[in-house]
């Protein structure tokens, strides 16, 4: 790795939301640092990793028609077949959910799983229970969007608000078109994504792997392959 990349890989750009934040735990670091010193490395931990937590790198995404990207960074919770949420309106027929589920280490900038166009954006208020929980799909905080892809596929992805996640945010609007890996969202301090695959969309990824916002591919509608199994190596 050149010294250029290293420093990249450091100096990650961060999303402009973190830098109140950031001031805010840099205010509280300065006052506890005048209360008592060693207080005040306190402050300048929380304002480093506040910067961390809201990291934004850039991401190589592939492009190939028909694959689904992961819209988040960490582990995939969860891989069901359940009923949409009532407020996606997508009907009663079963669906394949895959949950990612974000830790306050991971990136939480959220991205788009497919090219496609935004035909439905609901926030529905909630709860904070722990993320990682089943229940937190139907009891928790959240904002739910419909994509339709050019070739008419429907697919959902849902920001789920977990334990500690305090404020959902989303940079797009009905009617907006998305490129895969493109950001449409971030969650702060803790989360879930849930994404919805329509018929035809095989799995490609197991309950307890890692993905990549923007670069993992979950999913694939061209796949012909059963879902996957992973074990623990």
């Amino acid at each position: 790795m050149s010294v250029v990349d290293s420093v990249k890989s450091v100096m990650v750009p961060v999303h402009p939301e973190g830098y109140r934040f950031a001031a805010i735990f840099a205010v509280l670091g300065i006052l506890l640092w005048w209360l008592w010193a060693p207080l005040g490395f306190v402050g300048v931990v929380l304002t480093v990793w506040c910067l961390y937590f809201f990291r934004n790198p850039e991401r190589h995404t592939p492009t190939r028609q028909g694959l689904v990207i992961s819209p988040a960074d960490g582990v995939v919770q969860l891989i069901k077949i359940v009923v949409p949420p009532p407020e996606l309106e997508l009907g009663d027929t079963p669906r394949t959910r895959i949950s990612i589920f974000m830790n306050v280490f991971n990136v939480h900038i959220n991205r788009s799983p497919m090219d496609g166009t935004i035909t439905r954006k609901v926030y529905t208020p909630g709860a904070f229970v722990n993320a990682t929980l089943d229940k937190a799909s139907e009891d928790n905080e959240r904002m739910s969007l419909c994509l339709e892809t050019s070739t008419g596929k429907t697919i959902a992805f849902v920001q789920i608000a977990g334990l500690v996640a305090q404020r959902i945010l989303s940079f797009v609007e009905e009617g907006d078109s998305l490129q895969a890996g493109e950001r449409f969202g971030l969650i702060r301090f803790g989360s879930r994504v849930d994404v919805y695959l329509d018929d035809g969309m095989v799995p490609l990824v197991s309950v307890g792997q890692l993905a990549v916002a923007g670069e993992t591919v979950i999913a694939d509608e061209q796949a012909s392959e059963e879902a996957r199994c992973a074990a623990i190596r």
